[in-house]
This record gives structure tokens, sequence and C-alpha cells, in this order.
């Protein structure tokens, strides 16, 4: 009965109606607080990098406040410039706030190095798919050389000289075969 009755009493309803003030007090002067301390209202435009060497995004970025982080190398871009922006995060004409960094994926300077794998022994049509699946064009110019096994490849060749196991060159190299003719012993 003391229980209710104390609920019931001026003393309770005092602590009540403090302690909302005091929680709308205290909600109010947190929004405010974060509101001026995260420059809630400000916004800075990220511009468009893509084709941009460093020098100039770093020119770029620092007029607006902003800095930017190299996240990897892609893939050898031919419609792009060697080490320029090919990739940014966030993307152009998104809104951000000062000192916001920009990801970037760069441009490398030339394709990828693949290693030559070995296709002694094996037909024309087998290494010249075997060639184009790991990045490679293979030339209309074939050698022929005596062997017993016709279109049976007998040595690869780049720009003229001869290449073998593990040599390494970029992706898209020409790479001409040397065949058998299928006369030899």
């Amino acid at each position: 009965m003391k229980f209710i009755q104390f609920l019931k009493s001026k003393t309770f309803l005092i602590q009540i109606g403090l302690a909302v003030v005091g929680l709308l007090l205290f909600i109010f002067l947190l929004q405010w607080w974060l509101g001026f301390t995260t420059n809630h209202d400000q916004k800075i435009q990220v511009p468009d990098l893509n084709k941009m060497g460093l020098f100039e995004v770093e020119k770029k970025l620092e007029e607006l406040n902003l800095t930017y982080e190299i996240i990897d190398s892609a893939s050898y871009n031919p419609d792009f410039p060697k080490k320029s922006v090919i990739e940014q995060t966030p993307e152009a004409g998104d809104f951000v706030k000062e000192k916001r960094k920009i990801y970037l994926t760069l441009n490398p300077s030339k394709y990828k190095d693949v290693a030559i794998p070995d296709l002694n022994g094996k037909t024309k049509r087998q290494a010249i798919t075997h060639l184009r699946s790991i990045g490679f064009s293979v030339g209309e110019n074939f050698t022929y050389v005596p062997d017993i096994g016709k279109d049976v490849v007998r040595g690869l060749k780049h720009k003229g000289k001869q290449i073998g196991l593990g040599d390494k060159l970029p992706k898209k190299s020409v790479i001409d075969l040397i065949l058998g003719d299928g006369n030899g012993n």
C-alpha cells in the first residue's frame, strides 16, 4: 500500500518530470554537438580523376582538402595513359566531407608478364587455344621444320627469336609457332 501511495505522491511525479526534461535536454545537446563536430552541412563534390596522372590528382585533391590512397594497379588498359587513374571510390560527382580519402586504382605501365608454357609435342590447334587463353596472340607466320609429326609444335618464336619454357613475355605479345612438316623421320 505504501508503494502505491508513493507512486501517487508529489515527490515522485516531480522526479519523473525532472528525468524527462533532463533526457530531452541531453538528446538536444547531443544532436547539436554531433552536427557541429561532424560538419553536417559541409559537402565537397568529388572531381572526375579518370585518365589523370598522380601529379594532377594530388594537385586537384589538395585544392579541395581531400586526400588519396592507391589501392592497387588493375590489368593494363591501353585506352588509358600509363600510371593514370582507371577507377576511383567514391565516384565522381558524389559528395564527401573535407579530409576524406579517395581510393584510386591506377593503370600499370604495361601488360603483366606471363610465363611461356610447355607446348612441345602439342598440336597446332591445342597450342593456339592455350596461348590465346593465357593472353597471348598467335602470329600467322608458321615456320615448318622436318619432323614426323605434321602440325606438331616444335618451338616458339617472338619477334624472330626462339623462346622457351619459363621465359616471360607481356600479355598480348605475338608468338609464332615452329611446327613439324610431317615429312621428317
